[in-house]
């Protein structure tokens, strides 16, 4: 480990050095990933300087405990080297974490797509639900939030919203998110009182460069329309609307929401890239997966993840066995208790399969 940790402290005055340099400053792709690069490797070699000061003090103490003959400063020796003993442990398990190998998606923006499934009007009502509490929870870490493309439902829900995230490792935040909702509460249509369960899908996408996929215009058919539904004096009434088909895939992806052609476009072309690197990925995936032993960010969305008990105020992740009884609070973005469980238990478990 520490080979590969003074490798890193080399590379990361190297990193540093490049960093400098106005030719690489020049060039926009390569300088955003050099910053991401020297980022993480900062992160480690800050620790890693850490670790080797409580080595230093150990030995430091351990040289008073060798001469002092006092036996009131050998005690407190003795207690000061316990203390650093535990310090040091410590700052060697998150140095063994910061070198498990991270996913390069994982500083990415995101966008996120939530579909209302079982449940009817419900099910539109808890899709709205779970996107105020994104919303909400991206506000928190002062993140940005834009809608791509929104369907709204009679009774004031989503039938689908897509919409990005731009914050800093929104991706590995957010990328566990991905899967099947459910939700069990009396709606509010319900006269008898009765629990209704209902159920939306979440999909995570990272948002991702044209460096990153490549799209040939010729695999590209875009129509443009009148925008459907409420939208004011020219959202539809004009051909504002456009519909993106990948041919060779013939993945669909529609955004009206904005006024401006151009800006529904480029918001389609966004998601479309998104759609395409999951695919891809996805793919990968598969062709690994004998070797990939954990299911959680699996990513599939037909998984049930999550479900939410109003009645109960009880929220539980099935995936890692995880239920808190605060569902009103998680409602308004107060998730990070849930995330950071899952990203824990995501960690021991690549952990254990690098040792």
């Amino acid at each position: 480990m520490f080979e590969k940790l003074q490798s890193l402290v080399n590379r990361h005055e190297e990193v540093q050095t490049l960093l400098a340099d106005p030719d690489v400053m020049k060039d926009q792709v390569r300088y955003r990933s050099l910053t991401q690069e020297y980022s993480h490797l900062d992160e480690i070699v800050n620790e890693y300087s850490q670790y080797e000061s409580y080595t230093l003090q150990i030995e430091e103490t351990d040289q008073i405990l060798e001469s002092e003959t006092d036996s009131d400063l050998r005690e407190l020796a003795k207690a000061e080297r316990l203390d650093l003993e535990a310090k040091k442990k410590e700052s060697q398990r998150r140095l063994r974490l910061l070198l498990v190998p991270r996913d390069p998606m994982d500083s990415n923006n995101v966008i996120v797509e939530i579909r209302a499934g079982t449940g009817g009007d419900e099910a539109t009502l808890f899709a709205a639900d779970l996107y105020r509490m994104y919303s909400r929870y991206a506000e928190r870490h002062g993140w940005k939030i834009e809608v791509m493309s929104s369907s709204d439902s009679d009774v004031g829900g989503f039938k689908e919203i897509i919409f990005s995230v731009a914050g800093k490792m929104a991706f590995g935040t957010l990328k566990f998110e991905s899967g099947g909702h459910r939700v069990q509460r009396i709606p509010t249509t319900e006269s008898g009182g009765r629990i209704h369960t209902s159920a939306c899908t979440v999909a995570v996408l990272p948002e991702v460069e044209d460096t990153q996929i490549n799209i040939s215009p010729e695999d590209l058919r875009i129509d443009v329309f009148r925008s459907s539904g409420p939208g004011g004096q020219s959202v539809n009434t004009t051909d504002s609307a456009v519909r993106i088909t990948h041919i060779p895939t013939g993945t669909v992806v529609i955004c009206q929401d904005e006024k401006s052609q151009l800006k529904n476009k480029a918001k389609a072309l966004r998601v479309l890239k998104a759609r395409l690197f999951e695919v891809e990925e996805a793919r990968k995936n598969r062709e690994r997966a004998d070797a990939r032993k954990s299911q959680i960010g699996s990513g599939d969305r037909s998984e049930r993840i999550r479900t939410y008990n109003f009645p109960q105020n009880r929220l539980t992740d099935h995936r890692i066995n995880l239920t808190l009884y605060k569902l009103d609070s998680i409602m308004e973005g107060e998730i990070d208790e849930i995330i950071d469980a899952i990203q824990l238990e995501v960690q021991q478990e690549l952990l254990a399969a690098v040792e």
